[in-house]
């Protein structure tokens, strides 16, 4: 499993690969662990309640799952974020038929326009109209979720005092001074363990960004 961690987002290309074989389910867990609070977030600040957003990543997930075994990925055509954003979109629309019958219809697109190459449902291309708001509010979700990612592989290359005295510092806007004195070190080494753990969070959302297919 820890190489599955070293997978974390954004999917790769070789994720994706690994994902046409339901078997590997040190994968699908990893894809699911990694996506699973993206999707739920944007549905719920799209306006689901709980008990929708939950049903709108289980049922992403299991779209996803069908269309992996005849999925193709096409940097060309578009990014899996914007193929993965339009498999949340009609679930979320899913999830409105159901409160209003009708509210929302599913758009039809040719096949030369088809942004990844998956059997019986088309993934929307970019330039086809998407609601502004939900793909900003996907956007910002996608960039939390980076971030967060950053943040993990970056704990795992520091020492937990190091980490330790950069969250209390910078996440919890303890003074400086009381840092120190709760770590026993000096306020200089506290702004260095900030410049160090920021530095390196810093790298790893750049080399993640890099990696996003």
């Amino acid at each position: 499993m820890e190489e599955g961690q070293e997978e974390l987002i954004p999917t790769r290309a070789t994720l994706l690969h690994r994902l046409k074989d339901w078997q590997d389910q040190a994968s699908w867990q990893v894809f699911f662990d990694t996506y699973w609070k993206l999707i739920y977030s944007v549905a719920l600040k799209g306006g689901l309640t709980n008990a929708e957003a939950e049903d709108v990543v289980q049922q992403t997930m299991i779209s996803v799952a069908k269309h992996m075994p005849g999925f193709k990925y096409d940097p060309a055509l578009g990014s899996f974020k914007a193929w993965l954003l339009n498999m949340t979109r009609w679930r979320m629309a899913d999830q409105l038929r159901k409160r209003q019958p009708r509210l929302v219809e599913y758009q039809e697109f040719p096949p030369d326009q088809e942004l990844c190459l998956a059997e019986g449902e088309r993934a929307i291309p970019a330039s086809a109209q998407v609601e502004p708001d939900l793909e900003k509010l996907w956007d910002e979700e996608w960039e939390k979720n980076l971030l967060a990612a950053a943040i993990a592989k970056a704990r795992r290359r520091l020492d937990p005092n190091q980490y330790q005295v950069f969250d209390c510092y910078v996440n919890k806007d303890w003074p400086p001074e009381r840092v120190a004195k709760a770590f026993g070190i000096s306020v200089n080494q506290v702004y260095l363990a900030k410049h160090r753990v920021t530095g390196l969070i810093k790298e790893e959302a750049e080399r993640l960004q890099k990696e996003v297919v």
